[in-house]
Order: structure tokens, then C-alpha cells, then sequence
């Protein structure tokens, strides 16, 4: 296994062939921005990346709805890239002038500059190959549906993309690392996101006579505070199995015990194997808790996405492109995050790793994601074309 450690020399064609490219695919990126498509819904977004594949030579192969995939190169699939393409049902606050043309829906997770990246890198690829056969294949996914569950990945793989693919990986915008470095973790970067939703019902009655009748909101404030204490419990505390609840609601008189209640909220965890164990002793801990109260219990319990588990030797690999291409100080450790991140699933039989690109303007004011005032510093583009670039060329080394 290569020691990519010892591996920091530049890619010596990606920042020349680069620098007359970025202004292309700066407008590229932003015409995608100005016009942002919802999960499975990106028909104009995929018919602008194939049309650019194809006006290259190279010849994408479209998913059923929206999304694809590329292959470049020749022989056997070296690694795979992933890039997500949809939009977020979020008003843009930006005030840029290439602004959100589709009132409501705006690129505030920063899918314009992932999906722009890999139509760079692509290209970039496609270039090398015409020049000098890579002697391996890169392939390039365009992913559908991230910011819904069950998400597109799902798609993707049930469509092939992963058949013969030995690893993958993929680059998410973050606006809490300084635009010239990147972030990396082993192991668990985000953490599995499930929807709880849970209906109480009941006689109801009158306040006064709670012992007459089922006290459905005293039930659903019980299940509320200790299911996340039994859980935290029953569960190993260093996985990080996380409930909290987002939605509750019951009654309309304050001297009325109502008859109905509902409560909704997410189940997080940061380990795979507690994620299966939790879901299971879910259902157990629900009704037990719910159990002296007399209340029926309907509990739906939707399975998100399990966490992202970055493999050391991917991990390795995007570190020594990443050091190689921006500095050896580029690389910064990057915190594990409690949200979602439905890449997890190319990564249950496949090994890889996601990394985390630096948008934030050194000094600048800090955004967060999924926010309509969301503002990229547009230097991160170029910067994560040539450290995936770097990381599928030193895939392909990998091979020989």
C-alpha cells in the first residue's frame, strides 16, 4: 500500500491548465447558483454539466430523472468522485448579483461549487488523457437528491455507478475552515440522522380527572425527557447517539386532556454499528417509557443515513494532494459533525472519504450552511479541483 506521507510534490499540470479555465468555470458556477433546482428535480443542471461533458469529447451517462455519471480514461476504475448537485428549499439573502432566480430555492450548502468542481476536474482529466493515456479510469458522479432522505446516492448505486469502483471520494464546502486549507478526519465526519415521528391517542377527559382517562400530555412529555436518558443508557455514550426532538403538539383548552398528540425529532449517532443498535432498542424504550400511561403508541421510525466513515488510507491520499497542491500546512482536522450526509451510503461496502473545502474569507464574516445569506469565497473552486484532481491522479498511481 503506498505510503502517501512521503508524497508531496505538485501535480505539475493542474495549476497551469487551471488558470485559463477558472473564468469558465466561475460563470459556470455561477449560472448554476442563479439557477438552483430541489432534490430530483435538477433536469436543468444535469443537461448543463452533459452538455459540457459532451462538447469535450467525453460521454456521460445519464440516471434515470436526474444526475449522471462520467468514466475518463481507459482500463480499470482507479477511484471514484463524487459531487451532489441539488438545492435547498431556502430564500436567498445573498445579494449577489448572480443571486437565486428561483424564488425560494437557493445553493445554500454550496452544491453549485462541489458540482463545478467535478465538471473542472473532468474536464481537467479529459485534457491529460488526450495528451498521455492516464492508464486508468476516473469516474465522476453527479449526484441527485442529497438534501433528501432516503437520498440520491441510494439511486445512484442501484444504477450502477459503484459497480467496480475499488474506493470514492468527495469534497463538501465548509464555512468554518479558512478558504487555502481543507478539512480531514479518520473515521466518523457526520453522523447518521434518522426521523422519529411518534402519535399518542387516548379517551381524553377533564384536567380535573386525569386518573379517569389516559393524560396524553404528561405521556408525551415522559417519552419527550427520558428516551434520550434510557437511550444514552443502554447505548455506548462514545457513539454519540443523540435524540432530539424538533415538533410537539396536543390540546386546544387548557382544562381539556386531548384525545391525539404527536412529537417528531431526529435520532443521531456517530458510529455505524451503534446507529443499527439504537434503531432497535428504539421501538423497546418508546413503548416503555409510554407503557404506565395507558396510551396507544404509533412510532415511525425512517431511517436516514447511517455516518460518513472516512477510511485512513483515502484519508491519506486527499491529505498528501491537499499538502502537495496548497502547502504543508493546508490540512486542518476537521470537527465530527451531528448532521446528515447521505454519501455514507457509497461508503458501506466501498471505501473512501469525504473532505471538507475551506470557503471562508480569511477575516471575513462566518456563514453557516443551509442559510440564505450563505457567501462562498469563489477561490475555494479552483483550489478543490486541484486537490481532488491531484487525489485521482495519485489514485491511478496507485494501480501501477
Amino acid at each position: 500500500m503506498r505510503n502517501y506521507s512521503a508524497e508531496i510534490e505538485p501535480t505539475p499540470l493542474i495549476a497551469p491548465w487551471l488558470e485559463p479555465k477558472i473564468a469558465e468555470l466561475l460563470a459556470f458556477r455561477r449560472d448554476l447558483h442563479a439557477h438552483p433546482e430541489l432534490s430530483r428535480q435538477e433536469f436543468r443542471t444535469t443537461d448543463k454539466v452533459v452538455q459540457r461533458l459532451e462538447d469535450a469529447g467525453l460521454k456521460p451517462y445519464r440516471f434515470r430523472g436526474s444526475g449522471l455519471f462520467v468514466d475518463i480514461g481507459d482500463g480499470p476504475i482507479a477511484t471514484a468522485l463524487r459531487g451532489d448537485i441539488d438545492a435547498l428549499p431556502v430564500l436567498e439573502e445573498t445579494g449577489l448579483p448572480f443571486a437565486s432566480r428561483n424564488h425560494g430555492v437557493t445553493h445554500a450548502c454550496g452544491h453549485d461549487i462541489h458540482t463545478t468542481a467535478m465538471l473542472g476536474i473532468a474536464l481537467l482529466l479529459a485534457d491529460m488523457h488526450l495528451q498521455r493515456p492516464l492508464g486508468a479510469t476516473i469516474r465522476i458522479i453527479f449526484q441527485p437528491a442529497e438534501e433528501i432522505m432516503p437520498g440520491g446516492s441510494l439511486d445512484c448505486i442501484a444504477e450502477g455507478a459503484l459497480e467496480g469502483v475499488p474506493r470514492i471520494l468527495a469534497l463538501h464546502c465548509d464555512p468554518r475552515i479558512e478558504v487555502g486549507h481543507i478539512g480531514t478526519r479518520i473515521g466518523s465526519i457526520t453522523s447518521a440522522s434518522d426521523t422519529i415521528k411518534i402519535e399518542l391517542s387516548g379517551r381524553g377527559g377533564h384536567t380535573s380527572r386525569p386518573h379517569l382517562t389516559e393524560d396524553l400530555v404528561f405521556a408525551l412529555a415522559e417519552i419527550a425527557v427520558n428516551v434520550p436518558a434510557v437511550l444514552s443508557r443502554r447505548v455506548d455514550v462514545r457513539s454519540g447517539v443523540s435524540v432530539v426532538w424538533g415538533q410537539i403538539g396536543a390540546g386546544s383548552a387548557p382544562n381539556a386532556i386531548p384525545g391525539s398528540g404527536f412529537m417528531a425529532g431526529t435520532m443521531r449517532c456517530l458510529d455505524r454499528q451503534a446507529w443499527h443498535s439504537a434503531g432497535e432498542l428504539l421501538d423497546e424504550v418508546v413503548q416503555q417509557v409510554a407503557a404506565p400511561y395507558g396510551v396507544e403508541v404509533r412510532l415511525e421510525h425512517t431511517r436516514g443515513v447511517p455516518p460518513v466513515v472516512n477510511s485512513e488510507h483515502e484519508t491519506a491520499l486527499i491529505e498528501a494532494a491537499a499538502r502537495a497542491e496548497l502547502g504543508e500546512n493546508a490540512v486542518v482536522l476537521a470537527p465530527q459533525s451531528m448532521g446528515g450526509e447521505d454519501f455514507a451510503w457509497f461508503l458501506q461496502d466501498t471505501p473512501g472519504a469525504l473532505m471538507r473545502l475551506g470557503t471562508h474569507v480569511p477575516g471575513g464574516e462566518q456563514y453557516d450552511l443551509h442559510r440564505g445569506d450563505y457567501i462562498v469565497d469563489e477561490r475555494a473552486l479552483g483550489l478543490g479541483i486541484r486537490v481532488l484532481g491531484a487525489a485521482a491522479l495519485r489514485a491511478i498511481r496507485d494501480l501501477t
